[in-house]
């Protein structure tokens, strides 16, 4: 438990698919203990495999990040284990299906606001204790996504920019405390959600997630 506890640890949430899976194996390749969280337990399973097979470490948990309890819970957890956090990636996103902005769903609307915004501003209270409960400055990192204002893209845009506006608040804020937060553009992947705004696009010419989740641990 002693070596453990000095052991550096990294809060992936969305890590079950795409870039937040690969930034959790990467991270597990560089020796870091990864705390994965998702909501499909599957994805996960299936990662901590993939990380056990490199020979890397990682903590499952299999949640919703709209239930508080469920955040209060984890970050009480990982207290009581570890004492702090060394760096949080938050990958997690819905992308509801395009749509003009005068035909947004109301359901699609009320998920985007409580994954995309409310969600985050949850969990920046609750997770910046244990970053700055630190031995070293801390991290914190945000995806930003400079095609959210796009047309039929409404409800995504809207709720991801104001996710980017938290975060950059909160940069300019850490900028003498801590942690340190960065807000960086992630190049156009092969993932679910870009499929979902890009039906039909050749995948073959966009950037692997590993590829992305390397440069991406490069700046951390």
């Amino acid at each position: 438990m002693e070596q453990e506890t000095r052991k550096k640890l990294a809060l992936v949430t969305g890590a079950s698919r795409g870039l937040g899976a690969a930034l959790a194996e990467a991270l597990a390749e560089q020796g870091w203990h990864v705390i994965a969280l998702a909501r499909t337990l599957g994805g996960l399973e299936d990662l901590d495999d993939r990380i056990k097979r490199k020979g890397g470490r990682a903590t499952l948990a299999a949640m919703d990040i709209t239930q508080d309890d469920a955040i209060r819970h984890l970050c009480r957890d990982i207290y009581d284990r570890w004492g702090h956090l060394d760096l949080w990636v938050h990958t997690a996103i819905h992308a509801p299906p395009m749509s003009p902005a005068d035909h947004v769903a109301v359901k699609d609307w009320d998920k985007c606001v409580a994954i995309n915004i409310r969600a985050t501003g949850f969990m920046i209270p609750m997770i910046a204790p244990l970053l700055h409960a630190a031995p070293e400055r801390a991290t914190a990192l945000f995806i930003d996504d400079p095609v959210a204002g796009n047309k039929f893209m409404g409800a995504y845009g809207a709720s991801k920019s104001s996710q980017m506006a938290l975060a950059r608040a909160w940069a300019a804020e850490s900028v003498k405390t801590g942690p340190r937060v960065l807000i960086e553009p992630a190049a156009p992947m092969p993932t679910a959600t870009r499929a979902r705004f890009y039906p039909g696009e050749d995948r073959n010419k966009l950037t692997a997630c590993a590829t992305e989740a390397a440069r991406l641990t490069a700046l951390i």
